[in-house]
């Protein structure tokens, strides 16, 4: 099997030492779509230097990491990455990410579950500075034709949304060039640039990141519900449920209560088609 999940957990971790600074904050700020209007005091705490803070988001692409393809050529895993998807990601927050700093970040394969037609892949990076733990950070990623070996089928992370209507509901428009801008953070995938690729991989033009809309969201979540203080949000999940095109708008619809935002995204264009779906912000 392609797969040996004891061997894939057992291995050792793998950490590499990462650095950013505030270009790289800016730089993935504005590929979320940060600084429309370009003056207006809340866009400018993503987007000027003097003012600037950190979406926590940013942990996904902060010092571009090992990556989920970093990942995936662990110990025990041996598979064609045309059968990969990115299922979900979760964040957890230990406190605020410095708009500057230096990092180790450390990732193991946490836990490879059955899914019966796909395994299941937890890809863990944590990420700790001189002054102790910044981040943990779990990719989900699903392997197509990889599973049906009688192990563990892992968590069910569906959220009951509640019987009411949304809270808020907030529109957020992607740029045709959001992709183009996203890559520039470090996921070079041509799926987000290059035609000809995306109809290689079923799409009729290219499609955006699913990090890019995770971090739409928040951002979404971060301005409207929690008073733009991103030094709220704890922890932050989402599982990927549909693609989103650039040029698309997305409709971000959220539920508040006891320190939780629950959050549905859909694309608008398209009849409200699934984009993010068992969607949580934790936050104080």
């Amino acid at each position: 099997m392609p797969i040996d999940p004891a061997k894939a957990v057992a291995a050792e971790p793998r950490s590499a030492e990462i650095s950013w600074d505030h270009k790289d904050v800016q730089l993935y700020h504005l590929g979320l779509g940060a600084g429309t209007p370009a003056t207006d005091p809340d866009e400018l705490r993503y987007t000027l230097e003097s003012r600037l803070h950190v979406l926590p988001s940013f942990a996904t692409v902060a010092g571009a990491g090992m990556g989920v393809v970093g990942g995936l050529s662990a110990p025990g895993i041996d598979i064609d990455l045309a059968a990969v998807l990115h299922g979900g990601q979760s964040i957890t927050l230990h406190r605020p990410v410095p708009v500057a700093g230096r990092a180790v970040s450390t990732s193991r394969v946490a836990a490879v579950y059955d899914k019966g037609k796909a395994a299941v892949l937890v890809l863990r990076s944590e990420a700790a500075d001189a002054d102790g733990p910044l981040w943990t950070s779990d990719a989900q990623i699903f392997v197509r034709g990889e599973g049906g070996w009688g192990g563990d089928r892992g968590p069910s992370e569906r959220l009951a949304l509640p019987d009411r209507a949304p809270d808020v509901t907030a529109e957020r428009p992607v740029r045709e060039e959001q992709a183009l801008l996203y890559r520039l953070s470090g996921d070079w995938n041509p799926l987000h640039a290059d035609p000809e690729f995306a109809k290689l991989a079923g799409f009729d033009r290219p499609i955006l990141h699913g990090l890019c809309s995770y971090g739409m969201t928040l951002k979404a979540v971060v301005d409207t519900v929690l008073g733009g203080d991103v030094a709220r949000v704890h922890a932050y999940r989402t599982r990927f449920a549909g693609v989103v095109f650039p040029g698309e708008t997305l409709r971000i619809r959220m539920w508040t209560g006891d320190g939780r935002v629950q959050v549905t995204v859909t694309a608008v264009e398209r009849d409200d088609a699934p984009v993010l779906a068992d969607t949580l912000v934790e936050h104080s």
